[in-house]
């Protein structure tokens, strides 16, 4: 288990952006077809909101079977390997820097049609398309990270509720969005 980490709360960075679609390309040339896509998601692929600075990327594979069997490929670009790390049908691995140990991506590996991976980019998603939410959310960030700076697991705990009235909200819209997405194509 990853120890909890300082909760350092930054301005959106665009340059995130750019660093998921580097990293997302270091593991598709390491990882080959075993995989799928890789999404950014989290606070970092949200413009207007303050984020830890840490990448979390979703890591579709085709398959966990297969995704384990290259679990030295994952490790040989900088990451260590959590396992499920308590949500069944993931893999989780995180990435520090060498000189200072802190902490700059998490991938949460699933297998494609995994029904986590639509939950994380329909709260992303809806955080894009509605700033009011997205402002709401920062600032249950900021109070919790006000209460537990130095305690990123107690931090991700306090804004848990949060997180899971508005993912109901963002799965709903998600599903309509797509829906009239797809008639009109």
């Amino acid at each position: 288990m990853p120890p909890p980490i300082k909760v350092e709360l930054v301005q959106h960075d665009p340059r995130w952006a750019v660093d998921a679609k580097a990293e997302a390309k270091l593991l598709a040339d390491i990882l080959g077809r075993c995989l799928i896509t890789v999404h950014h998601v989290g606070s970092t692929a949200i413009p207007g909101i303050r984020a830890k600075p840490i990448l979390d990327l979703i890591p579709v594979a085709l398959s966990l079977t297969n995704l384990d069997t290259r679990r030295s490929d994952i490790e040989s670009l900088g990451y260590e390997w959590w396992g499920e790390y308590g949500l069944p049908g993931r893999r989780y691995c995180t990435k520090a820097e060498a000189v200072t140990g802190r902490r700059f991506i998490q991938l949460h590996c699933y297998e494609d049609g995994s029904p986590e991976i639509i939950r994380h980019l329909a709260f992303r998603d809806y955080l894009r398309a509605y700033p009011q939410h997205a402002a709401a959310y920062d600032a249950i960030k900021s109070r919790c990270q006000v209460r537990h700076p130095d305690d990123s697991h107690a931090y991700s705990d306090c804004k848990a509720a949060w997180i899971v009235g508005a993912e109901t909200e963002a799965l709903n819209w998600y599903r309509i969005h797509r829906s009239q997405a797809a008639i009109r194509r």
